[in-house]
């Protein structure tokens, strides 16, 4: 069911043997109706358009940089916390490293 059925050429000629030899040709709809309907009109929205004015277009690029700014130094807060974690638990590492080190050297 699953194996392809490849054609078999007694005579190679270097021609290529389609699997399939039926015509495809495209099948031609007769039309619902004979009367030809025009396209309908587009019909405009009835929102209206956004209009700025330089006061609100002023506060909307004041309101994008006080975002920006925020999340910067959410993104810098968190980085900063992550220096600091990271410089203490080196600290500690060095403090156990001696204490590890007198330990052995006060047991010989």
């Amino acid at each position: 069911m699953f194996t392809p059925k490849i054609p078999v050429n007694d005579q190679p000629t270097g021609q290529i043997i389609p699997l399939s030899t039926n015509p495809v040709d495209g099948h031609q709809h007769a039309p619902a109706c004979a009367c030809q309907h025009p396209a309908p009109a587009p019909v405009a929205s009835n929102r209206p358009t956004v209009q700025l004015t330089p006061g609100s277009l002023l506060l909307v690029v004041g309101g994008g940089t006080a975002a920006v700014l925020v999340v910067g130094a959410v993104l810098v807060s968190m980085l900063l916390a992550v220096a600091i974690t990271a410089s203490s638990l080196a600290i500690v590492a060095l403090v156990v490293r001696s204490l590890m080190k007198s330990e052995i050297k006060n047991h010989r």
